[in-house]
C-alpha cells in the first residue's frame, strides 16, 4: 500500500510538472525601427538561482551566432512585482535569484536580418527564427510552451507557423526543442494549401506580386512535393497533419533556406515577379528533401542538438550533399527544368570539387567537419579556403550522382538506397552513423560494392570515373584542351588594373608563378592591362596553352615582376551527347529515361 501510495505521489507530480507551462508574449510596436518586445514567465521554479539564455546556436546551422548580442533592457521580476537580482557570467546567460518561485522577464530585441538563422522586424513582416528571438531557461527545457504573439493588425499581419494553435493568437510547443526548431512568419501573406494522403501541404507566401503569381508559383511546389515523395514512397508522418513552407521573397530579405520537421524558412530577394518564380523553386525542392533526410534520417552526431555549442557532424556529405543531389534532379523529374539544362548545369560543381587542390587535405567526412567554420560563420582573419575546403554540400552531391549511375549500372538505383535509409533510420527515428550507411549500402548493393564505394570516396578522397559512369546515360564529358587557363580570379579596379580578389588556386600557373591575392596585376608582355575585359577572357582569346606571360603587378604597393606560363583549361563541359550529334543507344536512352524520370 506504501508503495502504491507513492506511486500516485509521484504520478501526480508528474501530472503537475507536465502541466507547468511556460509562456512568452511578443509585441512589435516599435517595428519600425527593427525591435520587438518579449516578455516571458516561469512558475514554479525550484532552484534558487534561474539560468536563462539566448542561444548560440540555429537548428540546421552548425556554426555559432552569438544571438544574445542583440538582447537588450533585461529585466526581471518576481509574482509581486518586486525587482530580482540578476548576475552575469557570461556573454549568453543571465542568471536571476531572489525570487519567490516565479520569475517574469522582459527584454528588447533587435532584429534586421530576414533569413534561415536570425529574425527581420520590421513594418513589412515580423521573420521569426525562434533561437534568435526567444531566451530560454535551460533546467525547464522539457515544459510545454505557450507563445502569444500581438500581431500589428495595422499592417494586416497574419500568423504561420508550424506550432500548434491554441486559440486567438496563441501557439504551443511540448517542449523547448521544438519550439526552437518552428520560425514563424508574422506578414500581410497568401496562403495555398493541399492535401497529400491525409495531410496539408502550406504554402505561406510573403511576396508583393499578384494572386495568379501566388497560383502559379503553388503549382510547381506541388509538382516538387509529389516527386519527392515518389523517391521515398510515402510523405513523412508530419507531427500535427500538416507542412509550411515560410516563404519570404521581398527585397529586404537575405538569401537562404532552412529545414525544419515540419516546415522550412525559404527567403530571397527575388520577388516571384522578377525572377522568383523559376528562379526560387530550387530551395523549395531542396528544402523539402530535407523533411526525410535531415530531420529524420538524422546523424546521431546531431542528436541531441546543442543550443549552447557548435554542432560538428561527419555525415553532412550525404545529409545535406545527397540532399543537394536531388534538388535539380527533382525539377528535372517534375517538368520545371528541361534534361539538357539539368545536365548541363552539373558542370559547375563538378569542376568545383574535380579540380580542386583541397581533397589532398580532407576527405568527404573532415570536409563535413568544417561546417562550424564556414556555415555562414563569420571570421576577421583571412583563411585559405579556396585550397583547403570543398563544400559538403557540393562534394556529397557529385558522390550521390556517381552512386546513383554507378548502382543503375547493376540494375539497382539511389531511389531504392534513399527508401531502404528512409525505411530503417527516418520512418524508425533511429539516428544514424557512418558505419551504419556504409553497412546500409553493403545490404541494397552488395558488401563489395558497399566497402569500396565508402572505402574509395567516402572514407578516402578517391574521385569516380565520371566519364564511364555518364556514357551509360548518354552524356559527354570534354575539355577545350585548346584553351588557356592562368588561374586566378581577377576584377578590374577603377584604375582599370586586375585585381587578384582571391588566393590563387594550388597548382595553376598564377599561383606557381608567385602571385597571390592582393596583388595588382598592371601590365601583360608590356602592354596596359586590357582595357575594361576580364582577364580570364582575355587569355582565352589572345594565348594557347604554354604560352608565357611576363606579368607586371603592384604588392604592397611595390612593383614586381613574374613569369607566367599557361596551362590548358582544366575545366569540363558536361552535354547530352546528341548535342554532340550522336545519336543514343535504345539502352542509353532507356537508362536516361529511368534515372531522369521523363517519357
Amino acid at each position: 500500500m506504501r508503495y502504491l501510495v507513492i506511486l500516485l505521489l509521484f504520478g501526480l507530480q508528474s501530472v503537475q510538472l507536465f502541466a507547468q507551462t511556460n509562456s512568452y508574449t511578443i509585441s512589435f510596436e516599435n517595428a519600425v525601427h527593427h525591435e520587438a518586445n518579449i516578455t516571458a514567465s516561469f512558475i514554479d521554479v525550484a532552484e534558487d538561482t534561474l539560468s536563462l539564455r539566448m542561444s548560440r546556436t540555429s537548428p540546421g546551422r552548425y556554426a555559432l551566432h552569438e544571438f544574445a548580442k542583440n538582447v537588450y533592457n533585461f529585466k526581471a521580476i518576481d509574482s509581486k512585482g518586486n525587482a530580482l537580482t540578476i548576475s552575469r557570467t557570461n556573454p549568453y546567460e543571465w542568471k536571476v535569484s531572489g525570487h519567490d518561485g516565479t520569475v517574469k522577464i522582459t527584454y528588447s530585441l533587435y532584429a534586421n536580418r530576414g533569413d534561415g538563422t536570425y529574425s527581420q522586424i520590421d513594418e513589412t513582416h515580423a521573420h521569426l527564427n525562434i533561437p534568435a528571438t526567444f531566451m530560454y531557461a535551460p533546467s525547464l527545457r522539457e515544459r510545454k510552451i505557450e507563445v502569444s504573439f500581438k500581431i500589428r493588425e495595422d499592417l494586416n499581419w497574419k500568423i504561420a507557423t508550424q506550432l500548434p494553435h491554441v486559440k486567438d493568437n496563441t501557439y504551443s510547443a511540448p517542449n523547448l526543442y521544438y519550439f526552437m526548431d518552428s520560425p514563424t512568419e508574422l506578414s500581410n501573406h497568401k496562403v495555398r494549401e493541399f492535401e497529400v494522403d491525409g495531410q496539408t501541404i502550406k504554402l505561406a507566401l510573403h511576396d508583393p506580386g499578384t494572386e495568379n503569381e501566388a497560383d502559379q508559383y503553388f503549382e510547381k511546389v506541388k509538382k516538387v512535393v509529389l516527386a519527392e515523395k515518389e523517391v521515398f514512397g510515402e510523405l513523412p508522418k508530419f507531427d500535427y497533419g500538416s507542412y509550411t513552407f515560410l516563404a519570404c521573397y521581398i527585397p529586404n530579405a537575405s538569401g537562404d533556406g532552412m529545414e525544419h520537421r515540419n516546415s522550412t524558412i525559404l527567403t530571397s530577394t527575388r520577388t516571384l515577379a522578377n525572377g522568383g518564380l523559376d528562379g526560387n523553386i530550387g530551395t523549395v525542392s531542396h528544402e523539402f528533401f530535407h523533411s526525410w533526410n535531415v530531420e529524420r534520417i538524422r546523424p546521431k552526431s546531431l542528436e541531441p542538438f546543442n543550443f549552447e555549442e557548435a554542432n560538428m557532424s561527419g555525415e553532412l556529405w550525404f545529409a545535406e550533399g545527397f540532399t543537394s543531389y536531388y534538388t535539380n534532379l527533382i525539377l528535372c523529374r517534375a517538368g520545371l527544368i528541361t534534361p539538357e539544362k539539368y545536365i548541363e548545369g552539373l558542370a559547375g560543381t563538378f569542376n568545383y570539387v574535380w579540380n580542386s587542390p583541397a581533397r589532398q587535405f580532407f576527405n568527404p567526412i573532415e570536409m563535413s567537419y568544417q561546417a562550424p567554420f564556414v556555415d555562414a560563420a563569420t571570421s576577421v582573419d583571412p583563411v585559405n579556403r579556396e585550397n583547403t575546403f570543398i563544400s559538403y554540400y557540393s562534394y556529397g552531391s557529385v558522390l550521390g550522382l556517381a552512386l546513383d549511375l554507378s548502382l543503375r549500372e547493376k540494375g539497382l538505383n539511389l531511389d531504392d538506397f534513399m527508401k531502404l535509409v528512409w525505411t530503417t533510420y527516418g520512418k524508425t527515428e533511429n539516428p544514424y552513423t557512418i558505419e551504419k550507411l556504409n553497412k546500409t549500402l553493403n545490404t541494397y548493393a552488395g558488401e563489395d560494392f558497399g566497402k569500396n564505394f565508402f572505402n574509395s570516396f567516402i572514407y578516402k578522397s578517391g574521385m569516380p570515373s565520371y566519364a564511364e559512369l555518364f556514357k551509360t546515360v548518354g552524356v559527354s564529358v570534354s575539355q577545350n584542351k585548346e584553351a588557356a587557363y592562368f588561374g586566378a580570379a581577377v576584377s578590374i579596379t577603377d584604375d582599370l588594373d586586375g585585381k587578384i580578389r582571391s588566393n590563387t588556386k594550388i597548382g595553376s600557373p598564377a599561383y606557381i608563378a608567385g602571385l597571390d591575392k592582393g596583388d595588382i596585376i598592371t601590365a601583360i608582355n608590356g602592354e596596359k592591362f586590357p582595357n575594361g575585359i576580364q582577364l580570364n577572357k582575355f587569355i582565352e582569346n589572345e594565348f594557347k596553352p604554354k604560352d608565357n606571360l611576363s606579368i607586371t603587378f603592384l604588392r604592397d604597393g611595390l612593383e614586381r615582376k613574374t613569369e607566367v606560363t599557361l596551362t590548358a583549361n582544366p575545366n569540363y563541359t558536361i552535354s547530352l551527347i546528341e548535342k554532340n550529334e550522336e545519336a543514343p543507344s535504345k539502352k542509353v536512352l532507356k537508362a536516361r529515361k529511368a534515372w531522369l524520370k521523363i517519357e
